[in-house]
């Protein structure tokens, strides 16, 4: 019953990017079944194959290898600030994580290797998928870096992409989880392996539903071959990249840090107000938390998660969508404990993205800075890439319980 329940959630998943569609005629059928196919066939792969369970390991372990050198960069400047155990300092032992993964990625960057990687993966993502070269290597890029630095990757193509392209780039972006927001995912106590995992997963992900959420009628410019070293403001040296990496991963730390403080500080005078409300009623506690719960209670249910435990995982993907990933994981971390196993795989990967309001905004803005003249474009495609990107990272978390049904 429980495998049922999780293919009609995929179902109803895709059913609504259907109907959000502006051409449900010019659906590619290859497109979006492979990039289905890939999804589970990856998430079966590392997560119950012995050989992918090990390639996860693998991974899983260097993550934690980097993770520790991190934290002697930590104890350096903080000290005993830096160890957990006196206390855990989110802006320390999380954020500022970020500031050393975002240098190393630049150092990769200048040294070509990620370049390799991403033209490799995005190369087959493409063909496996018959999407575009441009849109799969943006899509496959968002698996290392964050939804401004992606695009940097087919910079010259910006202009001249079709708005089916613009639209995967930019939900692709919005499904994501970059690099050094990962590590900050794992710091907070996010298994590794479900945060490695959806990383993955939300590169196929995007392409699937912004494809079905805006087909291609055009016809994409698909020459690629000097992408690679189109990048302006190249590093002129490894010092020079790590340099700027960290400062770029700084600049993070202090979005992030101000973002937090603020939502977290406006739920808190939300939530009392609407206590007091509730209260004039008997509902003493009335959060803006159980509100979101009930409201998308039979989408989590649907997702896989059991009904007594739906109101309670539906309201961290309600704090996700309108606030932020962190703030909803801060939340679920504090109670996943009580929550059943199943339950704590779909919303692990659920969260897993940038897939808000506030990350709409940012995208917007970085896209536009990179072909000013597709402003408008970017600004008419926004919601909806949203919405496709939100239906991507569910997709995820349905198809990690599916795949745990079909374990049990």
């Amino acid at each position: 019953m429980e495998v049922f329940i999780s293919l009609f959630g995929m179902l109803c998943l895709m059913g609504l990017a259907v109907a959000l569609s502006e051409n449900r005629k010019a659906i590619n059928p290859r497109t979006v079944l492979g990039a289905l196919a890939f999804q589970v066939a990856f998430g079966a792969f590392v997560m119950y194959v012995p050989m992918g369970q090990a390639v996860l390991d693998g991974a899983s372990n260097g993550v934690m290898h980097v993770i520790g050198y991190a934290n002697e960069g930590l104890a350096f400047l903080f000290g005993d600030l830096a160890k957990f155990g006196v206390g855990f300092i989110f802006v320390i032992n999380v954020l500022f994580v970020v500031v050393f993964i975002s240098a190393l990625i630049a150092v990769l960057y200048y040294l070509g290797i990620m370049q390799l990687v991403i033209g490799l993966i995005g190369g087959g993502l493409s063909k496996l998928l018959g999407s575009s070269r441009a849109e799969s290597l943006s899509a496959t890029a968002n698996i290392f870096v964050g939804p401004i630095e992606a695009p940097s990757m087919v910079r010259p193509f910006v202009k001249h992409m079709t708005r089916s392209e613009l639209f995967a780039v930019m939900t692709g972006g919005l499904a994501s989880v970059a690099g050094g927001t990962m590590i900050g995912y794992i710091q907070m106590g996010v298994d590794v392996k479900y945060v490695l995992t959806a990383a993955f997963m939300t590169a196929p992900a995007g392409l699937l539903f912004a494809k079905l959420m805006w087909p291609e009628t055009e016809t994409p410019q698909n020459d690629i071959k000097k992408v690679m070293d189109d990048v302006a403001d190249k590093p002129a040296n490894v010092l020079d990249a790590a340099a700027s990496g960290a400062a770029m991963g700084m600049q993070q730390v202090l979005s992030v840090s101000a973002l937090l403080l603020a939502f977290v500080a406006l739920i808190a005078m939300v939530n009392g107000m609407l206590g007091g409300i509730g209260g004039w009623f008997g509902i003493e506690d009335l959060t803006m938390q159980a509100i979101l719960g009930y409201i998308l209670a039979p989408l989590a249910w649907v997702m896989g998660v059991p009904w007594s435990e739906a109101t309670q995982a539906a309201s961290f993907i309600g704090q996700k969508m309108v606030i932020n990933e962190f703030v909803a994981y801060i939340d679920f971390l504090k109670v996943s404990d009580q929550l059943s196993e199943k339950t704590q795989i779909i919303i692990s990967f659920a969260l897993c993205g940038f897939a808000n309001i506030g990350s709409l905004a940012m995208v917007i803005g970085g896209l536009a800075a990179l072909c000013p003249e597709r402003r408008h474009d970017l600004s008419a495609l926004g919601m909806k890439a949203l919405i496709a990107a939100a239906l991507a990272n569910l997709m995820s978390g349905t198809i990690a319980g599916l795949l745990y049904s079909l374990a049990g």
